[in-house]
């Protein structure tokens, strides 16, 4: 009788050990940001599982051996002259960054791979979550770290795709649809960040988030985020 309640005390014991390991297993899973671009990326293709959309032109992809698959039939893409970018997805910055990493130390000696290796600030502002969407490479190239901003004509290069972007001016005006979001984040990231925006930036990404409310998907997508990287959100700031 005695062996037994021994052995019985000896299991509960092991169980409650495993079971509070497992709690702070996952605790420092939820705690840990991304440390860097590599890591914040490969966060991303779980987060955007079931949300299998580009961000600019709004074209479907899929997941093909743990690749990201195009479908530029699913939103009348056209090529403009990069077909290799144009065919594969690429991580998006919002805030390019160069906006955010010019006035670091390490960006006048060297521009943002010398940053990616010797400042911390850096990667973590380049692994911001938050700052992040899927983008047709072409795009992401192309826009490069160009101001958004409204754009006199209509400069369309990419088929359907609702983006113009003026290589003369160097600026990009996005669909309405998806101008609130580029407000909130940069609105975000200048607040998480101390970076300062210009008066112009600023009085237009407060108009953007008037007229472009927040969406279901940014608040899911904050919540997801949340998972991985604690703190400060875009929907904070839209409450």
């Amino acid at each position: 009788m005695i062996k037994q309640q021994m052995l019985a005390c000896i299991f509960i014991l092991a169980y409650c050990n495993t079971a509070v390991s497992q709690n702070q297993a996952n605790q420092l899973t939820f705690n840990k940001s991304p440390t860097n671009f590599y890591q914040a990326k490969r966060i991303l293709k779980e987060i955007y599982k079931n949300k299998t959309t580009t961000f600019y032109c709004g074209c479907k992809f899929y997941y093909q051996d743990n690749k990201l698959v195009l479908n530029h039939h699913s939103c009348g893409y056209q090529t403009r002259q990069n077909q290799e970018r144009a065919n594969r997805i690429e991580w998006e910055h919002i805030m390019p960054a160069s906006y955010f990493g010019r006035k670091l130390d390490c960006w006048k000696q060297g521009g943002r791979k010398y940053c990616q290796k010797h400042s911390k600030a850096f990667r973590q502002m380049e692994a911001d979550l938050h700052n992040l969407e899927p983008a047709i490479g072409e795009i992401n190239g192309d826009r490069s770290n160009f101001a958004f901003a409204m754009v006199r004509g209509e400069y369309r290069h990419y088929g359907q795709c609702d983006i113009e972007i003026d290589f003369k001016h160097d600026r990009v005006e996005p669909k309405p649809s998806i101008r609130g979001n580029i407000a909130r984040v940069y609105l975000y990231m200048a607040k998480k960040y101390s970076l300062t925006l210009s008066k112009q930036e600023h009085e237009t990404f407060t108009k953007w988030a008037k007229r472009d409310p927040i969406t279901r998907w940014e608040r899911k997508k904050a919540a997801l985020i949340s998972n991985y990287q604690s703190g400060l959100t875009p929907v904070d700031l839209a409450q």
